[in-house]
Order: structure tokens, then C-alpha cells, then sequence
């Protein structure tokens, strides 16, 4: 038995960070325990004197705000590519592939090296439908099941 993903997790190349850096609005994503019911969720990440970035997270579960900070490292900026390696709990990080980001860095589609993971992330909390349904369409083409993904409400963003 293999334990290959059966999904293709390979990043973009001629990536730029410091277009990445701000607010990401959650649009979709699969269902994981840390995230699991919270809504109008944001990520935040800002490029730190050392080189890192910092990496706040923030939604509502239940009725009550929640945030979650981390921190991301770029291990090969010179390469190019959009892989990060993230942080949220001391020493153990996790992939964080950009597998798409449109030119104008609005929206990309974010996973990691299992299946398990996959968000779509827009720069407003009402995606252009365009960029939306390319997002989509990258992320079926890769083997992901989109009809997996949770819609995430924004309403309090707008």
C-alpha cells in the first residue's frame, strides 16, 4: 500500500512574499479539528526583522472571537517556489503549499503535503467569481474533491 498522496501538492514558482504578506480571507475549506465550526476566519501574515512571518489567525466558534498566532519560515526564498513551513505550537511545522495565486496575488488555492488540507483564500470576503471558479477548477484538476470543501460565512467581514 502506497503512502503517496493520490493529489498533486507542487507549488507555484516565481512566487513573491512580500505580495502575500496582509489579510486573507477564508472562502472554503476542508474540514479540519482546528478550524472546525469557526467562521469569518482571517489570516494575517507580516514579514518580521528576522526574516520570518508572522502568522495570526482569527475567527468566531460558537459566538465568541478566537485567534491563534504562529509563525512561518520561507526556506528557500531564493528558489522562488510557495512552500512555507508553519508553526503553531513551538518547534513543529507543517507544509504550507501555495499551489496557485493569481498575478495579482487576490486569491490562491493553500494545501500541504497531505490530501487532508486545502483552502481557498481571497483578499476580500466576497471573492471575485472569476478568480473563484479558477480556484476551483486548479484544485479539481489536482485531484482534490471540491465537493468536500466547507463554505465559510464572512458576514461579519463585510
Amino acid at each position: 500500500m502506497s503512502c503517496e498522496s493520490s493529489v498533486d501538492t507542487s507549488t507555484v514558482d516565481r512566487f513573491d512574499l512580500n505580495k502575500y504578506l496582509g489579510i486573507w480571507y477564508e472562502v472554503a475549506r476542508y474540514d479540519h479539528s482546528f478550524e472546525r465550526g469557526m467562521d469569518n476566519t482571517i489570516a494575517q501574515y507580516i514579514l518580521q526583522d528576522d526574516g520570518t512571518v508572522a502568522v495570526i489567525n482569527s475567527g468566531w466558534k460558537n459566538g465568541k472571537y478566537q485567534i491563534a498566532e504562529g509563525k512561518a519560515k520561507y526556506p528557500d526564498p531564493e528558489g522562488n517556489q510557495g512552500a512555507l513551513k508553519v508553526s503553531f505550537f513551538l518547534f513543529f511545522y507543517s507544509e504550507y503549499n501555495i499551489m496557485m495565486v493569481d498575478e495579482n496575488y487576490q486569491m490562491s488555492l493553500v494545501g500541504s503535503k497531505s490530501e487532508n488540507y486545502l483552502w481557498i483564500l481571497s483578499r476580500t470576503p466576497e471573492p471575485d467569481p472569476v478568480l473563484l471558479g479558477m480556484m476551483l477548477e486548479e484544485a479539481a484538476d489536482r485531484g482534490y474533491d471540491i465537493d468536500q470543501l466547507i463554505w465559510v460565512d464572512q458576514s461579519r467581514n463585510m
